[in-house]
């Protein structure tokens, strides 16, 4: 396990199982169809999992294709290994495109505009510049809109200086509403259709993600799957396909306990005064509040581990600190070791589950964790 400030005792910390990590992959890899390609997607940090260590692990496990939302994500990755397709998935600014060519990055394509700009740096880098085409099919955001798809992917087969190495669109709705799903993927298809000369063997083609992959039948088009949340071992949506893969659950949120002390019956706890204790009570002040990653949405709602038993939080998360109740825990102590996110003693609180107590979503929960936080790398690969 490899710390940063390793020196300075650890007061709230956020573990990665990289090992698990790698298992995931292979778990997700093997339920997909021979020809499915795996393309991680590793933005916002990895989802606040580290992405230079997370990356490096998956390159090592076997990705074939790396999606990023920015241009320092991209640059990072690339840094990381040449042999890897890096695909940036947010619009260029017009500054940021000459990095396209000295790094060998794929851009997404949804306009004219950018047709004309990408070209030109492959122009001047003489050699041709990547890029996936982005059809819009009800997202309503990057794409180009699915009717007029045939007439842009003309203008970048026209374009000397772009080699297509991808098409893509992205579903909306595809853990709650199926229906308009199939109707997104209907239009991708017909869009398709419709591109005259397009080589699709020759193309990442995607739509699918962790929460939307259906079915992929051998007459279909579709030969990738972006993946993001499954492979650090939470399941988006329960009815994908790939819930059927029981991957491991990556990141644990950890804090301490600061001190232990008993307030009597009718005291009003932390800000705002949102919580009057019923009975005496021993609270634990933990290390760790709003600025670590446990949000003000949690206070008086959310629960944490101590010692294997769930300890509810009393009143408004601050900053730095939360309050928990562990009158029935006896013994807590200062430095005792709490779980917001993880397993302690055979309990577990999910990053689901914590993501329901915060009223959001485990994509959200984990971005939060913040940059103050020390992530510990586990990296045996163990069983």
């Amino acid at each position: 396990m490899n710390a940063p400030n390793s020196r300075l005792p650890l007061r709230c910390w956020a573990e990665i199982d990289l090992a698990a990590l790698e298992r995931n992959l292979r778990l997700i890899r093997a339920s997909l169809p021979a020809h499915i390609r795996y393309v991680a997607v590793v933005k916002a940090d990895a989802y606040g999992h580290g992405l230079h260590q997370t990356v490096a692990r998956l390159m090592h496990s076997g990705a074939d294709l790396f999606a990023v939302a920015t241009l320092a994500e991209a640059t990072a990755v690339r840094e990381l290994g040449p042999g890897w397709p890096v695909l940036l998935l947010s619009p260029l600014l017009p500054e940021e495109d000459h990095y396209l060519a000295d790094y060998d990055l794929a851009a997404t394509v949804s306009t004219a505009d950018e047709v004309q700009r990408f070209d030109a740096v492959g122009r001047a880098a003489g050699r041709p510049v990547a890029v996936h085409l982005k059809i819009d099919t009800g997202m309503g955001r990057l794409g180009v809109w699915h009717e007029q798809a045939p007439a842009l992917y003309a203008q970048i087969a026209a374009s000397p200086h772009l080699r297509l190495a991808g098409v893509f669109t992205h579903f909306a709705s595809p853990d709650d509403d199926s229906a308009f799903t199939e109707e997104q993927r209907r239009r991708f298809l017909a869009a398709l259709a419709r591109c005259e000369g397009i080589k699709l063997s020759e193309l990442f083609v995607h739509a699918d993600n962790s929460s939307g992959l259906e079915t992929m039948p051998g007459a279909s088009p579709f030969n990738a799957v972006r993946v993001g949340l499954l492979q650090f071992g939470i399941l988006p949506h329960p009815n994908s396909l790939l819930a059927q893969v029981h991957t491991e659950p990556v990141l644990s949120f950890r804090t301490r306990v600061g001190i232990t002390k008993t307030l009597p019956r009718g005291t009003t706890v932390s800000y705002g005064r949102t919580h009057t204790l019923t009975r005496d009570t021993v609270i634990a002040v933990l290390c760790a509040g709003y600025g670590d990653g446990i949000p003000r949405s949690v206070s008086n709602r959310a629960q944490v581990l101590i010692a294997g038993q769930r300890c509810p939080v009393l009143g408004r998360v601050t900053m730095d600190q939360t309050i928990v109740d562990v009158t029935g825990v006896p013994g807590v102590k200062c430095g005792d070791e709490v779980v917001l996110v993880g397993r302690q003693d055979g309990a577990e609180i999910s990053v689901s589950e914590f993501s329901r107590w915060a009223d959001t979503i485990p994509w959200e929960t984990l971005c939060s964790v913040s940059k103050r936080v020390p992530r510990l790398y586990r990296t045996a690969l163990g069983v």
